[in-house]
């Protein structure tokens, strides 16, 4: 390799400089960051909060003109510097995606300039740059290899845990790693124009959008500003000539402070916490706090199949032979071992496997049985083009050892070992067999060797099949028969064959009305997938991340959609979904930080578990609204009916207030914890559209508060005989104590 990289000039630093000026650093951009203290502001721009600031003023106001303790306003403002401090803290580490991408970039790389080979800073990188890399080095740009060899781990890009062989003419991409070799290759795009440049552009143009959740949220309180703002004028009006102004301005603070559901953005945050912390419990880390619930409406899953429903490890099942001799065996071992390049090295004080997944576990199985040793002497390495991959080594004698997909591999044998010749009935009889195999979702390799000839693929002598598999992980039958009992429908997105994806999705229940390769996905028009959806195919294979996208924009328009991703090119699918899911241990950081939830065992079971916990938390926070609005009509009615009614403030603001804040506060945090009922996975997913608050509910609250408000006057009129200041101690108790009873009945 020295001597060829000697024979090249690469650019001079006069040419690099302008290069350089011309294209702009070799670093991934960003759009200027919002500053903390906007985050920080903005967290006080919802219609609850400023109802809250608004009444708190007021209060402040009225207690400056009676010269009485502010009390109750600091209370009010307390709170909302509270529920402001804990957005800020969310929304402020919401965002990292850009920063990962970032960190992908290698500090140093080898360049060739002026004929030397120099190392600069990689963010000094220009098109045309020739860089040196070898195994250990990180891409530094998107290039094209002009001279060497290389195994390249794409699985930031792809996702895909297997090395890729790139030989001259191929392209490699800026944050990939090396696993073995060494090139030269020639830089053609740096910086945004990368294939992660691009990414990071389109990740700055997506916009978060707000969940489910979130958007009712906003809805219902409006809705409250817009009730508590009528009745508070209207009170204000009605009151004015009866008691005048500063009384008038202490009946509309009562009411406003009784309207509004002072700790309900607290007791949510707390909902909402309690349930990722017990999600993370389930090996479901939550990034969104507001995913938390809004994982409960997710009625499509669409996950991947390596690692997520499968085990992610493949192992080494059996052989086949045509005469199961005990040469054969050997043979097989030890083309297992030596057409290989897989290999342990040390990384954190720690053995690691490195290499092709499937290498890896041919290595493992062959080096319980074959000693290390022997010189390699030629390889032909493995292309997506050739399927197959031919080494030379130098044992007790010169040996050829070849592997590769078993259709490619029989068309350079000529002969069995067992000393049978490879007629054309034997090849269809192996190749027969392999197509039963991968039927089952197994992966195949022929395995083939012969005495050390030129040219060194030619007369091979067929070995035998080795047999593969990843094999499904237990616990996922049972989640996918559960998600489907729960009304979710559950699609594959694979980059494997169609047969082991169909062989895999039957295995564990997917069921799909056929299988859509991604060269068709390429053909079909947005109407053609819709409908290959709506007739219920649930199979997609020979997939790339970007397949995931147009899946997801159909998918998306009628539906919640929940997707998985691992490499850097599904961020975007992360990001656009509904609920983005990235892998905790094979993922990349860019899918990590793009994503709503980090599944840390990377299990499909997790999700499974997520979305129960997402159901069960919605379920609890209708509870408390349900106490929390009901109790708040009541003390509405009273003091509504008491101020036309008396000459008398019947409940001072500082008593509201505390009954919204501890009477109704602590008993909604426990309605927060509730276990899930039993029928939880066994309901349809709520839709897209239905609130906290539905029309049966709304009728609950209404009658209720009615009720209770009607039942608690009485009491006062009942001991109103006593004098006002014990009708009024009545008053309060008899709120708090129905308020007790009430939260029985919501269990």
């Amino acid at each position: 390799m020295g001597k060829g990289i000697k024979m090249h000039r690469g650019l001079t630093e006069e040419e690099a400089k302008r290069r350089l000026k011309k294209y702009g650093k070799n670093v991934i951009e960003r759009k200027e960051r919002v500053g903390a203290l906007k985050i920080f502001i903005s967290q006080f721009t919802s219609p609850l909060i400023l109802l809250l600031v608004a009444a708190a003023i007021l209060s402040l106001f009225v207690n400056y003109l009676q010269h009485e303790s502010s009390l109750d306003s600091i209370l009010i403002l307390l709170i909302v510097f509270a529920a402001g401090v804990a957005g800020f803290i969310q929304d402020y580490k919401a965002e990292k995606a850009i920063e990962a991408l970032q960190k992908m970039a290698t500090p140093k790389a080898r360049v060739i300039r002026n004929g030397k080979e120099i190392e600069i800073d990689s963010s000094e990188i220009v098109p045309g740059d020739l860089v040196v890399l070898e195994g250990g080095d990180v891409v530094p740009a998107d290039a094209e290899i002009i001279e060497g060899y290389l195994e390249v781990d794409e699985s930031p890009l792809t996702g895909e845990s297997r090395s890729v062989k790139k030989g001259v003419g191929k392209k490699i991409f800026s944050g990939c790693g090396i696993y073995s070799g060494s090139a030269v290759a020639k830089v053609f795009a740096t910086g945004m124009k990368t294939k992660i440049g691009e990414i990071a552009a389109k990740m700055q143009e997506l916009k978060e959008g707000k969940t489910p959740f979130q958007k009712h949220m906003e809805s219902f309180t409006r809705k409250i500003v817009g009730v508590s703002a009528a009745i508070v004028v209207i009170t204000f009006a009605v009151s004015f000539g009866k008691f005048g102004l500063v009384e008038s301005l202490l009946i509309a603070v009562s009411l406003a402070v009784a309207a509004v559901p002072e700790d309900l953005p607290a007791v949510i945050t707390i909902a909402l916490s309690l349930g990722a912390r017990d999600m993370a419990k389930k090996n479901a880390l939550v990034r969104r706090l507001a995913i938390t619930e809004s994982v409960g409406c997710v009625d499509v899953i669409c996950t991947d199949k390596t690692g997520t429903i499968t085990e992610g490890k493949m192992k080494v099942r059996n052989f086949w032979f045509l005469e199961n001799t005990k040469e054969a065996r050997k043979l097989a071992d030890y083309c297992c071992f030596f057409c290989n390049n897989a290999k342990q090295i040390f990384k954190n004080g720690k053995k690691v496997w490195t290499g092709d997944e499937t290498e890896i576990a041919l290595k493992k199985f062959s080096m319980k049985l074959v000693k290390e040793g022997g010189e390699k002497i030629e390889e032909i390495p493995f292309t997506s083009e050739r399927k197959m991959m031919t080494v030379a080594y130098k044992l007790k004698k010169k040996i050829i050892f070849s592997k590769g997909a078993p259709e490619v591999l029989l068309e350079k044998c000529s002969s069995y070992v067992g000393g049978g010749k490879l007629t054309r009935a034997v090849k269809q009889k192996i190749l027969e067999k392999n197509k039963e195999f991968a039927s089952k979702g197994y992966r195949i390799l022929a395995l083939a060797y012969k005495e050390y000839e030129k040219p060194l693929e030619k007369n091979l002598v067929f070995i035998g099949l080795v047999i593969l598999s990843d094999p499904p992980r237990p616990e996922v039958k049972e989640a996918v028969k559960e998600c489907r009992k729960a009304g979710i429908r559950v699609i594959m997105i694979t980059g494997d064959n169609p047969m082991t994806a169909r062989a895999v999705a039957n295995e564990v229940g997917i069921q799909s009305a056929g299988i859509v390769t991604g060269d068709e996905l390429d053909r079909m028009s947005a109407k053609e997938l819709k409908n290959a959806l709506e007739k219920g195919v649930n199979i997609f294979a020979r997939t790339s991340p970007f397949h995931k996208l147009k899946i997801l924009e159909i998918l998306g328009k009628e539906h919640v959609v929940a997707m998985t991703g691992d490499g850097v090119n599904d961020s975007l699918a992360l990001k656009k979904a509904d609920v983005g899911i990235a892998m905790g241990i094979k993922g990349s950081e860019v899918a990590k930080e793009a994503s709503d939830i980090i599944l840390l065992d990377d299990n499909f079971a997790s999700i499974r578990n997520a979305v129960k916990g997402g159901r069960r938390i919605f379920d609890n926070i209708r509870k408390f609204v349900n106490y929390l609005l009901t109790c708040n009509l009541a003390e509405v009615l009273v003091v509504l009916f008491a101020t036309l009614y008396f000459p008398f403030i019947v409940l001072y603001p500082i008593q509201i207030l505390w009954i919204n804040l501890v009477t109704d506060g602590l008993p909604a945090l426990a309605l927060a914890v509730d276990p899930a009922r039993p029928d939880i996975m066994r309901r349809k997913p709520r839709k897209r559209e239905e609130g906290i608050i539905d029309k049966k509910l709304a009728t609950i609250i209404g009658a209720i508060g009615a009720e209770k408000a009607a039942i608690i006057l009485m009491t006062f009129f009942a001991t109103l005989p006593l004098g006002v200041e014990r009708a009024r101690s009545v008053l309060f108790t008899s709120f708090i104590i129905y308020e007790l009873m009430r939260i029985g009945v919501i269990r």
